[in-house]
Parts: structure tokens; C-alpha cells; sequence
């Protein structure tokens, strides 16, 4: 005996909707994702606002994300100048555990996102659970500012790795990751997902368009340190 039509309109309907929850991350995964890489930059190179503008950022794009009462903050280090100290980007990001906006957990504390830590092309995504394009991909999207030693350091010396504190498109260089822990060889500087390269272009380094030009779009990497 044929069903009636609006049993299987119905019916339909809610293929469809299952269909749309199967292919998107729960709103509760995204209520409870603690690590991203940004969707998008800020759009003005390296000058960021400082930390508290980049900071801003990533709260931001959490609270659009439906995780925005947690304390978001930018994986970003500084350098010494004008008599400030150094701050240091692991020392801002809390403690861990940290999971991405399908729940895969990226690194269960400092120690471990700087050691042998789940950071991969599949793992490190964007605040929509949506994967950051890579080597590959066209544009390439995989380098994302840190200004960071490997181990999550500022580094010491003249030579300027954070876009004069992230206040400058104009001056300076940054230091990148690759968020898809891939370069164009095998040495673990192409593999690093946060201290791979400096950022260079014909404007120096920290111009938007410098940070395309070798495969970036001033992206950043927001954790929750709560």
C-alpha cells in the first residue's frame, strides 16, 4: 500500500536534516572546541593590534562559532624591545587538553603540543570545523604567524620574527608555521607547525601581500586558556 505524500515528504525532511548534521560538527563539539586555526587574518599583514588585537581575533571568530565564553588567545610570542620583556606563546595558552571543533583532541598539555603532539593537515582546523588549505592547494593557505622558536619561545636577538610585536605591515619579518606540517623537503623546519620560516616579500616581510606570497594569509592559532 503506497504512503501517504506528506508521510513522505516528511520523511524527506528529515534525510535531509540528518543529512546536514551527519556533514557539519555538532554545535555541542564546536561548544566544546579549545584550538583552532583562523578561517581568516585580520587583513593588515603583521600588524595584528598587538596581542590584544589578535587576541580579539580568535575570540571573535569563537564567540561566531558558538564558543565564545571561554578566554581565547592568540599563539604568539613577542620580543624584548622598548624596555618590555619577552612573552612567550606557550606561557599565554593555558594548560591543555586542547581539541579541535569535531573533538580530536590536538595535544593534551604544553609539554605535548610541543613534543609529539596530533597536529596534522586533518587535525588542525578552522573555527568552523572546515580544513586549512595546504601545499597543494590552491591559494595555499598553510603558513601561520607565531613569531616562535619551536618550543614556543620569543626569540632573543635583533633580528625581528613578530612584525615589530605585531604592530607593523610595513617593517619587519614574522616567523611562520605550517599548519599542514609539510615544506618542500623533509627537514623538521618545513614540518613544524609553529617555527618553520620567516615570512619575505617585496615589501620585506610583513605586508599582506608579503604573507601571500609565500603561502599565508596571516592566519593565527587561537587556544583556549580556560
Amino acid at each position: 500500500m503506497p504512503l501517504p505524500t506528506r508521510f513522505c515528504a516528511l520523511s524527506l525532511g528529515a534525510a535531509v536534516a540528518l543529512l546536514a548534521i551527519a556533514a557539519t560538527p555538532s554545535s555541542a563539539q564546536q561548544a566544546a572546541m579549545t584550538f583552532f586555526v583562523t578561517s581568516a587574518g585580520i587583513g593588515n599583514g603583521g600588524n595584528l593590534g598587538g596581542l590584544a588585537g589578535a587576541d580579539n581575533h580568535c575570540q571573535t571568530l569563537a564567540q561566531a562559532a558558538g564558543a565564545g565564553t571561554k578566554t581565547w588567545r592568540a599563539y604568539l610570542s613577542t620580543q624584548a624591545a622598548d624596555g618590555k620583556t619577552a612573552i612567550n606563546a606557550r606561557d599565554r595558552i593555558g594548560k591543555g587538553p586542547w581539541q579541535n571543533a569535531k573533538g580530536v583532541v590536538v595535544a593534551k598539555d604544553v609539554a605535548e603540543l610541543h613534543g609529539d603532539n596530533n597536529l596534522t593537515k586533518q587535525t588542525v582546523l578552522n573555527e568552523k570545523g572546515e580544513m586549512n588549505n595546504g601545499r597543494g592547494d590552491t591559494p595555499n593557505r598553510h603558513d601561520v604567524l607565531t613569531g616562535s622558536q619551536p618550543d614556543g619561545t620569543a626569540f632573543a636577538g635583533a633580528d625581528d620574527r613578530t612584525c615589530k610585536n605585531w604592530t607593523s605591515s610595513t617593517q619587519g619579518s614574522a616567523m611562520v608555521g605550517h599548519s599542514d606540517r609539510t615544506g618542500l623537503d623533509e627537514s623538521a623546519p618545513a614540518k613544524s607547525w609553529n617555527s618553520s620560516h620567516p615570512s619575505r616579500g617585496p615589501d620585506g616581510g610583513c605586508s599582506q601581500a608579503d604573507l601571500k606570497s609565500t603561502g599565508g594569509d596571516g592566519l593565527l592559532y587561537c587556544f583556549a586558556a580556560n
